[in-house]
């Protein structure tokens, strides 16, 4: 494209443009963490996780104003928690990381036992290819 001036050049750097989301909020510039949609057919404001990309009838706050946040009286706010953020490891968590353990050391203890090397030794294993294992069902 040609203007009076010359040719228009589109990799012209930009003070104005950033590619940060930012707040929304009046005069609030820090970046945006969470998104803010009105669900006005049931009185209720949801915020999320930043969504992927900006929508033009939903809200991007920063962690302040998403902290702050209240909806108008009558109105319920629903807060969806971030998938990405790690999750504290419960009690059931460390079960069954022992057990996963336990599991893996039992063909050894049964190939040590039997004197070495028989993969049929197990009932239920079908086939075994590396570290993966086809298992029969128990009820056939």
């Amino acid at each position: 494209m040609e203007s009076r001036r010359g040719p228009l050049k589109s990799a012209v750097p930009s003070n104005v443009v950033s590619p940060v989301r930012r707040c929304s909020r009046t005069a609030c510039g820090r970046p945006a963490v969470a998104t803010l949609t009105y669900v006005y057919a049931d009185s209720t404001a949801v915020l999320g996780p930043l969504a992927t990309y900006a929508e033009p009838h939903c809200y991007d706050l920063c962690a302040e104003h998403s902290e702050r946040l209240t909806a108008p009286r009558g109105w319920e706010v629903v807060r969806l928690l971030d998938g990405s953020a790690p999750a504290r490891p419960s009690g059931d968590d460390l079960e069954a990381l022992a057990n996963a353990v336990r599991e893996a050391a039992r063909p050894q203890e049964r190939a040590a036992r039997t004197g070495g090397g028989s993969r049929g030794a197990d009932p239920m294993e079908v086939a075994r290819r590396g570290h993966l294992r086809v298992l029969r069902s128990p009820d056939n």
